[in-house]
């Protein structure tokens, strides 16, 4: 059996996988998370996504006190990076700086569809695989007094976008284009898929 590891500290991250019955354990990745001049969304979350899994990889596989250097366990450690972002007219909404920051995209976002996107990066010992999942979400328009309250709750404040769909802003989303657990922070299909990816190739040698 693969022995999963998520580089991630997302609580949420964390609640879906053990909601869709994975078996990993957790180990954040610390990297910087600065978009590269002109760098386009969805290669920025794959990129971030790649650079924790390789990050944490790289880490575990050469740590003599937790998981070990042995082969054994190096070839059946899989671990899984993820980065996710809201982008609206190609601008990257990470997450808020501060109060004024969270205001500024919820207004931004008021009565538009905007798009989130999920990088997801799988390291092994022999490979990286590396692929995206986009939602498109609608938002109604927000009343300053709304957003204001928002705010103050505290709840945008460390989320891509300054919103939870799974939070208070549920209320505001009348509609969304693809993948509900995506918008969460994990696109637990596709995680399914490319494990299944890696499983197969592995009964392959």
């Amino acid at each position: 059996m693969p022995m999963l590891v998520l580089a991630s500290a997302s609580p949420r991250r964390r609640e879906l996988l053990t909601q869709a019955g994975f078996v990993f354990s957790v180990h954040p990745a610390h990297i910087p998370e600065d978009p590269e001049p002109g760098e386009n969304p969805i290669a920025y979350v794959t990129r971030l996504a790649r650079e924790k899994a390789e990050a944490v990889y790289r880490e575990l596989s050469g740590n003599t006190s937790g998981f070990g250097t042995d082969a054994a366990h190096r070839r059946s450690m899989i671990v899984i990076g993820a980065d996710t972002t809201v982008t609206l007219d190609g601008q990257i909404l990470g997450k808020p700086e501060d109060a004024a920051d969270a205001a500024r995209m919820l207004r931004m976002l008021s009565g538009r569809t905007h798009r989130v996107i999920t990088g997801v990066a799988m390291a092994t010992s022999d490979r990286v695989e590396v692929a995206a999942e986009v939602t498109a979400v609608r938002f109604l328009t927000l009343a300053d007094d709304e957003i204001a309250a928002y705010v103050a709750s505290g709840e945008p404040m460390d989320k891509a976008g300054a919103y939870a769909i799974q939070g208070y802003a549920a209320k505001w989303i009348p509609r969304i284009g693809g993948c509900y657990f995506n918008v969460v922070g994990l696109p637990l299909a596709l995680v399914g898929v490319m494990l299944e990816g890696f499983s197969a190739a592995r009964q392959e040698i």
